[in-house]
């Protein structure tokens, strides 16, 4: 008697390949620009400075952007009091509390000058600027600048609206003004792929 055997076996078998994941992120940075001229229009002196973009101007950014929520589409620029050797500017600041730093007001404006964009750029980065009309401030008093912010509110001094970004000069430091001073501030903010 014949005895026939009949073995059969199923492999199965898989594979997972992954590429890397797809991310992508956006940079932004910002630069304060301020030339001091004096009472006769000669330029005394010019300061860039990097600033920080704060918590709450993230977040207002996003929100009205992607959320949909209100739009304020004016901006104001004021200028911080020095010395600066205990000028801070944090992440945390708000228009309301800022305990690293304090305003000037050492000027005749009657609130704090408006912050004139033009179109911003289409390339990366993508750059928006009021150069073509700088924030203008006619100083009356002798005092020294430690920096400059943005915020959503005109009154000089007020503590209420959005704060969206300040920065603190680096070296060489604050610079002084005097009364019949006039100060001209630039700020060009960056949106960068990357």
């Amino acid at each position: 008697m014949f005895n026939e055997t009949a073995r059969s076996t199923d492999i199965v078998a898989a594979a997972l390949a992954t590429a890397k994941p797809v991310t992508e992120s956006a940079g932004a940075a910002g630069v304060y620009t301020l030339q001091c001229f004096d009472k006769d229009g000669k330029l005394k002196w010019e300061e860039s400075s990097h600033n920080l973009v704060v918590n709450v101007g993230l977040q207002d950014m996003n929100a009205k952007y992607f959320a949909g929520s209100s739009y304020t589409a004016t901006w104001f620029i004021g200028l911080i009091d020095g010395p600066g050797s205990g000028t801070t500017i944090a992440a945390g600041d708000t228009a309301a509390s800022h305990a690293g730093w304090n305003e000037n007001t050492g000027y005749s404006n009657a609130t704090r000058p408006a912050a004139t964009f033009g179109t911003a750029t289409t390339a990366n980065p993508s750059v928006q600027t009021n150069s073509a009309s700088p924030a203008s401030f006619s100083i009356n008093a002798t005092s020294t600048i430690a920096g400059a912010f943005l915020i959503s509110n005109s009154t000089k001094g007020g503590t209420t609206g959005i704060l969206f970004s300040a920065s603190d000069f680096q070296a060489p430091g604050d610079r002084s003004v005097v009364s019949g001073d006039t100060l001209n501030v630039t700020y060009t903010f960056s949106l960068t792929a990357t």
